[in-house]
């Protein structure tokens, strides 16, 4: 098995067209931004660089990300920003949601991603067409997670199918010195358990999964470029590396978040193209 090379941001800046950034673990933390990501960023500006940041985050709308990320000094517009609630305008056209009663577990952004895609809010405790869990955070966890787990029971108690929907399948992401925090995938797999556990004779009681590493996400930002000579950088190889290289893009492993080891038994296609420390492995002075 061939080792992976280290590289240079300059190299992989001269190498291709357009670049696709993780948000948690590659440009910030929970806590605030990284170092390297807004010079970078900057100087990406200046060249007139294409790059998106590509997020499995469904708790902010891209307009809300911008200003969030605008205030931590990078300098991002929504207009660069796809998120995986984004996707949920596509499967609910697909599938023909339009309309349809929706319990949305997260803040008022991910409930906005909700209400763009065509479905109507409700609360966790009325009957519903469809389940989203947008994120882990924004309402009392317990009292909503039980009150949306009895009533979806109560609908399949009467047959009533419900969708299960999952923007966001990280399980965990960084936070500040090196801790690690419970992402909303992690609250899906708690449903599919007590799923599980309720209706054992049961499959089809799973949350689809829509953002990294599924291709709709990287369909979407090659529907946005133009074109598929695109890198990716990530810090979690089971989503950000193991989607790109999947959807046949080269990946770069970002020593900054969760995977900071490639697995010995990972399949060489999934593996990354390149690994580097962190986006200040090359001095700011190149940049400039």
């Amino acid at each position: 098995m061939e080792s992976i090379p280290e590289t240079t941001l300059e190299a992989l800046i001269a190498r291709y067209e357009v670049l696709l950034f993780d948000a948690y673990g590659v440009l910030v933390t929970s806590g605030g931004p990284l170092p390297g990501p807004a010079p970078l960023l900057t100087h990406l500006n200046r060249l007139g660089k294409p790059y998106y940041l590509l997020t499995n985050d469904a708790s902010k709308l891209p307009s809300s990300a911008a200003r969030h990320y605008q205030s931590y000094g990078l300098p991002l517009t929504a207009e660069r920003i796809i998120t995986s609630g984004d996707l949920l305008s596509e499967y609910f056209a697909t599938h023909q949601l339009s309309g349809a009663r929706c319990a949305v577990l997260g803040p008022e952004d991910s409930a906005q991603f909700v209400v763009q895609a065509g479905g109507q809010v409700v609360p966790p405790t009325a009957s519903f067409e469809a389940l989203i869990i947008g994120d882990e955070s924004g309402f009392p966890f317990l009292e909503t997670v039980d009150a949306a787990f009895s009533s979806l029971c109560h609908q399949l108690d009467r047959q009533h199918p419900v969708h299960l929907i999952l923007p966001n399948p990280d399980i965990i992401y960084p936070t500040p010195n090196q801790g690690f925090g419970m992402a909303s995938g992690s609250v899906a797999l708690m449903f599919e358990a007590a799923l599980q556990a309720r209706y054992p004779e049961r499959t089809d009681l799973q949350f689809v999964r829509l953002g990294k590493p599924y291709a709709a996400i990287f369909a979407a930002a090659l529907r946005r470029s133009g074109t598929p000579n695109m890198l990716m950088f990530g810090d979690q190889m089971a989503t950000d590396i193991r989607g790109a290289r999947d959807f046949g893009l080269d990946a770069v492993l970002v020593g900054t978040g969760v995977s900071d080891d490639i697995p010995a038994a990972t399949p060489d296609h999934l593996r990354p193209t390149y690994r580097l420390r962190s986006l200040v492995s090359t001095s700011l002075e190149s940049l400039k």
